[in-house]
């Protein structure tokens, strides 16, 4: 009874700290129309602050509580509402979604540049471990009293604002019609920004108190994590319940609590199957109980695609494979395996391609398609031991039609979801692969077959052969992917052109209307949740081969969040936005972090200088995401458009290609080195629509130059006066124009 009671009361304090989180995120959602991803980045932030300024300056734990949870969380959610948030009314819910995820990516950067993760950061409790009370028999800690008294008043205050306060009115106003609200003399924007500072709040009170009861170690990824296990409980409450919301935390503390208690403790199965409870419960109740209709689904948006024939897109990638082998050619055998790698992530990027940018449906987990390849190839594909072993083509097929079936099996329950509420299935259904699955090292015996999923936490994925087809070799790799890559991205232009993609097409922009002209939706969704997961088994196949060992991080939801948030800033709408942003998140940043480290480790002089410059990348490459917001077509877009304004400047496309060629020759020759080529040639390829517009500026397109004007100062001495003068004079001196009258000028 003890125990029961013991763990009934642990339960009861973790899911008193679930509600706390949980409450901050249905307030912003609730108000604001953002379901905010970096909720647990901003309480883990918090907290680093805390200790900081309690462990670190040995400041008293009431005035850091003050500082942290009364000054910096209202602050920084404030700030977040009036530098990003404002910006994204009339943006498609994946561009909410990316701008949150590149605020927790971001934010998760900052603090591990801020703190070295490397060191130990451990959060007392309120009043210390040894501050207790006996109840019946089981000791209660004060920290644990205050958790609990805290969310019940937080519980009471948020019920009286949302319904008795006339603030609490005007702030659930500011999101389902703000202008109405405008006009009865509020402001929605305040009531919007209000809201993110309160919920900022909670996500940082929130984060100083699970930190002690969960161990007392403070680590960047985990604690977002943990608090991100509290989205199930805000589900629960279908993101407007408070008190729903409340019921739903303390079932998920009390389950997983008592999953710890009774549970066989031998083996791994218990710890993983708590660590993956709240994702199954997010599943659970995404799937079984009603969800209201989404905020803001009927916005119309503001991305625009442009969508290729498929005779463009077959030579755009017979281009892109001869670009890739001429500029493999400068490559070391190291690059070129990297440049594979990359390749093979611009393969998973495909797949969002397809779901969202023509389908409109979310998937936050990709590489989670690419382990469940990874793991049926390697057991049902590898040939030959040790360094002869290879991949073979029967393994890879397996493997990619298992992610399809998985990918079905997964969309099959969520057919019903849309928007945010799919989003967060495929986070629930990513985490509980990644915490269940590729967490696995125990034996297992089925119909008589002894297998383990992954021996000792890693595979060792040897690389595809083929007949004559070895890619063992690294050039062979790297045309292999990027032939798949071209070949896909063809079927997929033909597909985007086909029937079945107009009725993608239609699906995205309104799903009603789609039902309404008598097109299955459920057939749609799976079918494409198919080719989706597919796509993206093929390419995690290929990564796996091409970093040659993986293990559970390889395919944690991170990455998965940063290919994402890579491929709608470049323009998930885009084949060459996948490209660009598969190759961005699988070596961009990779290698230039890599590379600030070496030289931080061969230079003590300028060391610190090119660390700061290694984590500048980082949080540089999130700062990008936090933008889309005011593209949300993504940047490719704009240099397409570009390129297709300047078609007309011959002479400086002619010029731009005869110096690309001339620095293709000095790098092959090894007259300058081919990092030196790379940042010339981008730098060109950058510069050419600007050349062009002033080009055509001058010249207007025809080759003949235009004259220049006259300066205003010798209109009348230099050049005799014409109407066109005159009126050009008007114009800059502010004048009316002139007007017509009786046939003469007045």
């Amino acid at each position: 009874m003890t125990t029961f009671l013991t763990y009934t009361i642990l339960g009861l304090v973790l899911g008193s700290v679930y509600f706390i989180a949980a409450s901050g995120l249905v307030l912003t959602y609730n108000t604001s129309g953002i379901f905010n991803f970096a909720h647990g980045a901003q309480a883990m932030f918090g907290t680093f602050l805390y200790w900081h300024f309690t462990v670190r300056w040995g400041w008293p734990v009431w005035l850091a509580l003050i500082i942290v949870v009364g000054l910096v969380g209202p602050a920084m959610g404030a700030a977040l509402h009036a530098a990003v948030m404002r910006g994204l009314r009339g943006t498609a819910d994946v561009t909410k979604i990316i701008v949150t995820v590149a605020v927790l990516l971001g934010t998760v950067y900052l603090a591990q540049w801020v703190w070295n993760p490397d060191e130990a950061h451990i959060v007392e409790m309120f009043f210390g471990a040894g501050a207790k009370i006996t109840v019946a028999g089981v000791v209660v800690r004060y920290h644990e009293i205050v958790c609990l008294v805290a969310a019940v008043a937080i519980a009471a205050g948020l019920r009286v604002l949302f319904t008795r306060s006339r603030v609490g009115v005007v702030m659930r106003g500011s999101v389902d019609d703000p202008d109405l609200l405008r006009l009865n003399g509020h402001d929605p924007e305040r009531a919007a920004m209000l809201s993110w500072a309160l919920g900022s709040t909670l996500a940082v009170f929130a984060g100083v108190l699970i930190v002690p009861i969960n161990g007392g170690n403070l680590d960047a990824n985990l604690l977002t994590l943990l608090v991100i296990d509290a989205f199930a409980a805000a589900m629960f409450g279908r993101l407007r319940s408070i008190p729903r919301t409340f019921a739903g935390a303390i079932v998920l503390g009390l389950a997983a609590n008592y999953v710890l208690a009774y549970l066989p403790s031998a083996g791994t199965f218990t710890g993983n199957l708590r660590v993956s409870l709240p994702m199954i419960l997010l599943f659970v109740v995404l799937v079984v109980l009603p969800q209201d209709r989404l905020r803001g689904a009927a916005v119309r948006t503001r991305e625009r695609y442009r969508v290729p024939s498929v005779r463009k897109a077959a030579v755009w990638g017979g281009v892109l494979v001869a670009v890739v082998y001429l500029y493999s050619l400068l490559l070391s055998d190291g690059a070129v395996s990297t440049f594979a790698l990359g390749m093979s992530f611009a393969i998973i990027a495909l797949s969002l391609t397809v779901l969202t940018g023509y389908a409109g449906e979310l998937n936050l987990a990709p590489l989670a398609f690419g382990a469940v390849a990874t793991v049926v190839a390697f057991h049902a594909g590898v040939e030959g031991t040790g360094l002869s072993s290879y991949m073979s083509v029967q393994g890879v097929l397996l493997g990619v039609a298992a992610a399809a079936l998985v990918g079905g099996l997964v969309a099959l329950p969520a057919l019903r979801l849309r928007g945010l509420y799919l989003a967060l299935a495929t986070l629930a259904f990513g985490e509980f692969l990644s915490n269940m699955v590729l967490r696995d090292s125990a034996e297992h015996e089925l119909f008589g077959f002894t297998f383990t999923l992954f021996p000792d936490g890693a595979l060792v994925v040897p690389p595809l052969k083929a007949g004559p087809l070895d890619l063992r070799d690294g050039t062979t790799f790297l045309m292999t992917a990027t032939v798949l890559f071209a070949l896909i991205a063809v079927g997929l232009a033909a597909l985007r052109n086909s029937g079945y993609g107009r009725r993608l097409a239609a699906m995205k922009d309104s799903p009603a209307a789609t039902a309404m002209l008598g097109q299955n939706l459920v057939r749609l969704k799976l079918s494409v949740f198919m080719i989706s997961a597919a796509i993206a088994g093929l390419g995690g196949v290929l990564m796996s081969a091409a970093q040659g060992t993986v293990a559970q991080e390889n395919f944690a939801f991170v990455g998965s969040l940063s290919l994402l948030m890579l491929v709608v800033v470049a323009g998930i709408g885009y084949i060459s936005g996948a490209l660009v942003g598969g190759l961005l998140a699988g070596v961009g940043a990779t290698v230039l972090v890599a590379t600030f480290n070496d030289l931080a480790l061969e230079s003590e002089g300028l060391g610190n200088i090119y660390a700061a410059l290694g984590h500048l990348v980082l949080v540089g490459t999130a700062l990008i995401g936090m933008g889309v917001g005011r593209n949300p077509s993504g940047f490719v877009h704009d240099l397409v458009e570009g390129y297709r304004a300047t078609r007309g400047a011959k002479p400086v496309l002619y010029g731009a290609g005869t110096f690309g060629a001339v620095l293709y020759v000095l790098a092959l020759t090894g007259v300058i080195g081919t990092w030196t080529f790379a940042i010339i040639a981008l730098c060109a390829a950058m510069l050419v629509p600007v050349l062009g517009r002033v080009y055509l500026a001058e010249t207007s397109g025809d080759g003949e130059r235009r004259p220049r004007p006259t300066p205003l100062e010798l209109v009348g001495v230099d050049e005799p006066y014409t109407d066109e003068l005159r009126a050009r004079l008007d114009r800059e001196l502010g004048l009316p124009a002139t007007l017509e009258k009786g046939g003469s000028r007045v």
